[in-house]
């Protein structure tokens, strides 16, 4: 059944939405536009058939009256009463400049740059690290779950009807997409779970990097029909990632597979060796799977060496410059090799624009996203730098020569050898 502009919906608790417009449809059902009380809300109505309706219904209402683990969730809200044997769930409604995942691996959206990217890989991670510390797993990671801000990396994410304590099989009976399911799941072996989920968080950061199926290679083009047989070979029982190292026998195909021949080579080695791992190693081990809190080191870490030329605004990956050597831009300035602050476990370049967040200089915080400070560069001298403290906390340096300072909200301490800054509870270090 579909609803008609202006039919109203009971909810439980004795409020109503008005139906606005449909959105857009799906296997599970159908998604409208809705006011409650004069605000814009999202509602999802299922249209199939619920074989565990009552378990789901159950599990909705306790995901609803937990809370959303993250801002990130546009997370169920409101229940409806059942009406004709289904029923739905309300959720906030998605902002216009967000865009679906789907749209980015279609080619019909572009980002703006690679920080945006890395931005956009963070939030999704944290997001579901978030999720996984509540105990609770998504268990079906797929590209139709994913909003994003192209400008921003902002990420919103939808679908989260299906969201379980982990190792528990869902009432929906969801096992995921094909080709983001992880292996045990396509077999029928395993429940999805927190594991399950890092494969597929896995498949999702792969596809956002390199715009491609991490396991579609020569032998699925060489695959005169895709069969279920056939299917279940290539993501279930003989899953080989395109780039394994000791096994090329399903590499991508050139002129086929374009976008991960040309974007794998440029990618740090730390980001390409946590691909290997989790699509070689971990296609046998779920264990050795990369966890969310590890994949948001590696990339705040790719975030940080993203170089941002002050000049033009083009971006360079450190990574291919040797240190203390001077850095010879595609755009063709020249700067210094920048020097590194060490602290906790960061080593940050110290470029101008490069961000000093919380979670580099806090000693309890994974914050990445509250700055701290920012490396600027001498309006009258393009060779001196200096990081300005853009928090609360009045910093104390001290110099090589033994001087010691307090640096306050928006002065700088000039970046030089062998400096160390205290931020509050830590102590970082300058070196070259």
């Amino acid at each position: 059944m579909e609803f008609k502009k202006g039919e109203t919906i009971a909810l439980e608790g004795g409020r109503t939405a008005k139906i606005v417009s449909k959105l857009g449809g799906g296997g599970q059902g159908i998604v409208y536009a809705v006011k409650i009380d004069g605000k814009d809300y999202a509602l999802k109505w299922y249209t199939c058939k619920l074989s565990n309706k009552k378990e789901f219904r159950k599990n909705l209402q306790t995901n609803i009256a937990n809370g959303a683990p993250d801002s990130k969730f546009l997370w169920p809200l409101y229940l409806t009463e059942e009406r004709d044997n289904s029923f739905g769930y309300v959720m906030e409604l998605k902002p216009k400049e967000y865009v679906e995942f789907s749209d980015i691996l279609n080619a019909k959206v572009d980002f703006p740059d690679t920080k945006t990217i890395v931005y956009t890989a963070l939030n999704i991670v944290n997001a579901f690290k978030n999720l996984h510390m509540k105990g609770l797993s998504y268990q079906d990671l797929n590209d139709g779950g994913f909003f994003i801000n192209m400008q921003t990396g902002d990420v919103l994410i939808c679908d989260n009807d299906n969201v379980t304590p982990g190792g528990i099989k869902n009432p929906g009976n969801v096992g995921g997409k094909p080709g983001y399911m992880a292996p045990e799941i396509f077999r029928g072996d395993k429940f999805p779970g927190v594991l399950t989920d890092n494969y597929s968080l896995a498949v999702i950061l792969f596809k956002l990097f390199c715009l491609h199926d991490p396991l579609m290679g020569k032998a699925y083009v060489d695959s005169i029909c895709i069969t279920e047989k056939r299917e279940m070979e290539l993501y279930g029982t003989h899953p080989v990632f395109i780039f394994n190292p000791q096994d090329d026998s399903n590499r991508p195909v050139p002129g086929i597979h374009s976008n991960p021949l040309k974007i794998w080579p440029r990618l740090p080695q730390y980001i390409k060796d946590a691909f290997i791992t989790s699509f070689v190693d971990g296609i046998k081990d779920p264990n050795a799977r990369l966890p969310d809190n590890e994949w948001q080191k590696k990339l705040l870490r790719f975030l940080d060496e993203i170089l941002v030329c002050p000049i033009c605004g083009s971006e360079h990956m450190i990574y291919k410059f040797n240190a203390g050597q001077p850095m010879n831009f595609a755009c063709k300035h020249t700067f210094s090799y920048p020097y590194i602050l060490h602290v906790k476990n960061y080593a940050v370049p110290l470029f101008p624009g490069t961000k000093i967040r919380a979670c580099h200089i806090n000693k309890d915080s994974g914050d990445y996203t509250k700055i701290e400070g920012e490396v600027i560069m001498n309006k009258n001298n393009n060779a001196l730098w200096g990081i300005k403290n853009l928090g609360d906390v009045t910093w104390t340096f001290s110099a090589p020569n033994g001087e010691i300072k307090t640096i306050g909200n928006n002065f700088v301490v000039p970046i030089a050898q062998g400096m160390k800054i205290n931020f509050g509870n830590t102590t970082g270090k300058v070196e070259k």
